[in-house]
């Protein structure tokens, strides 16, 4: 008896949202994706019952879970992505043994596998949350409620877990009945709101000063820069910031429109392989091969392994005593200042870096440019390694693409009608483009960081967040083409 045999009644009766039996209309959709949305911003705002103080334990990589400290939403994405981590691997290594192209038991099996992974990740990423004492609970409310401290824990706990399970069902709405994904559509929310409060926010609405409100601060004379604007210290202080606040700095708005005009060129450029209908005489189309092939998604496995790693190194600073200093030493903000831990943690900011700038902390030049050189073979070669993880489970390889082209109907002028062409033809490219496409993107998130953004919302949620939204955009375009011409609907499936 095989493993599938075993796992089965518990897999396939996972619960599910049940899918749409037949044709959504698209105004439907729309109302699905802005009530999750709705529904995810209002549980961004409810703070964990019992909690007394807390320790962003993700620190700096909160921009891309998509999630709130001390709320429902703590762990945001984390688990999801997480599972599908460990997804990725074993079935790249093949492992599983699962035919998720045409096996649709095995696609059942695969989906329920995925599920209680994550259910697992939730519980295994809130126990640390809660018992590691990232979050505490508050004296004065386990008095009013005559419990111990052990008992509002549980509390916290049990909160966390269930802001977890929720995430992952609003995803699956959003998936099945709604436009694009939920995990994109949160990412694209949580960055946003985070990007909009760096470019306008200001204290006296109980936030941190904008770059809009900085700036003029600095031109009524309420705030002074180090010098002249033709001084070095004026001048850097333009660049990064007056006193070194890199998000409000002219850099970081440079950098940050950069990546929005470079991710918006790289999605349309790509290489369009010409098709036509065996069905219908003269209806002709074209399949396109992007640059980033496999979007920009795979950043988020890497990005969350390397979360993975950091979050291991503060559990055990806050549980080992006599952790060796070779494992990592922390400052008292939580983060590793030398040792494995810093080696392996990534570059957020300029402040990480510029030792030439007077930033980088009392680090020599060479672990600094160590650590840069670490970050950036990470990124890369996980990029494109994650990129043809993501290609192939995703069934967008080419025999699997080329199945999906056989199946509509479609074949490529010139060739034979059959898989086997429409695969070699499209052999030619797409593994190619997944492996460039991942490593460019990649290179681009450690740029961006290195450099800053608005808001400090790290150059991967900024590239995330462009690349889904131009997604998101071509989905409504091509959902709202499907609702005026139903034939072609019925045409592509």
């Amino acid at each position: 008896m095989s493993w599938k045999d075993t796992a089965e009644p518990v897999l396939t009766r996972m619960p599910a949202v049940a899918r749409p039996e037949g044709h959504v209309p698209f105004r439907r959709k729309l109302g699905w994706t802005a009530g999750v949305l709705v529904l995810y911003f209002f549980l961004t705002n409810v703070s964990l019952f019992g909690l007394g103080t807390s320790t962003d334990a993700f620190g700096r990589f909160r921009s891309i879970l998509a999630g709130s400290q001390g709320s429902l939403m703590h762990v945001g994405i984390g688990p999801i992505v997480t599972a599908s981590i460990v997804l990725q691997l074993l079935g790249g290594a093949d492992l599983l043994g699962l035919d998720t192209q045409n096996n649709p038991r095995d696609q059942v099996l695969y989906q329920g596998l995925q599920k209680l992974l994550v259910v697992i990740m939730t519980a295994m990423t809130a126990l640390p949350m809660v018992y590691a004492g990232f979050l505490q609970p508050s004296g004065d409310v386990a008095a009013s409620l005559g419990v111990g401290d052990g008992t509002l824990q549980a509390l916290m706990f049990v909160q966390v877990f269930i802001g977890g399970i929720l995430i992952l069902f609003m995803d699956e709405i959003v998936s099945k009945w709604g436009v694009g994904s939920g995990i994109g559509l949160f990412i694209i929310a949580g960055v946003s709101q985070r990007m909009v409060g760096g470019l306008i926010g200001s204290r006296t609405l109980g936030g941190e000063n904008g770059i809009i409100a900085t700036w003029i601060n600095v031109a009524r004379g309420e705030r002074e820069l180090s010098g002249s604007l033709l001084t070095p210290s004026g001048l850097q202080d333009v660049l990064l910031g007056p006193g070194g606040e890199v998000q409000v700095g002219l850099l970081a708005v440079f950098t940050t429109v950069a990546i929005f005009a470079i991710v918006v060129y790289a999605e349309s450029v790509r290489v369009e392989i010409p098709l036509s209908n065996t069905r219908v005489k003269g209806a002709r189309g074209r399949y396109p091969v992007k640059l980033i092939y496999a979007s920009v998604l795979p950043m988020i496995l890497v990005r969350a392994l390397q979360m993975n790693v950091q979050f291991l190194g503060r559990i055990l600073n806050g549980q080992w005593a006599g952790m060796p200093a070779w494992l990592g030493v922390y400052d008292g903000a939580g983060q590793p200042t030398s040792g494995l831990f810093y080696f392996l943690s990534p570059i957020q900011t300029p402040q990480d870096w510029m030792w030439f700038a007077g930033f980088g902390g009392q680090n020599a030049v060479w672990e600094i440019l160590l650590r840069v050189s670490i970050d950036l073979t990470i990124m890369i070669v996980g990029g494109a390694v994650f990129a043809i993880f993501w290609v192939k489970t995703t069934d967008m390889g080419p025999e699997a693409t080329a199945k999906q082209i056989h199946g509509s109907g479609m074949q490529i002028p010139g060739f034979r009608q059959n898989t086997r062409s429409i695969e070699r033809v499209l052999d030619q490219y797409i593994p190619q483009v997944t492996i460039i496409g991942g490593a460019l993107v990649g290179l681009l998130a450690v740029m961006a960081n290195m450099l800053g953004t608005i808001g400090g919302v790290t150059g991967t949620g900024l590239l995330l967040t462009v690349s889904i939204t131009y997604k998101l955009y071509e989905e409504i375009a091509e959902e709202q083409l499907m609702e005026m011409h139903p034939m072609m609907r019925k045409m592509f499936g």
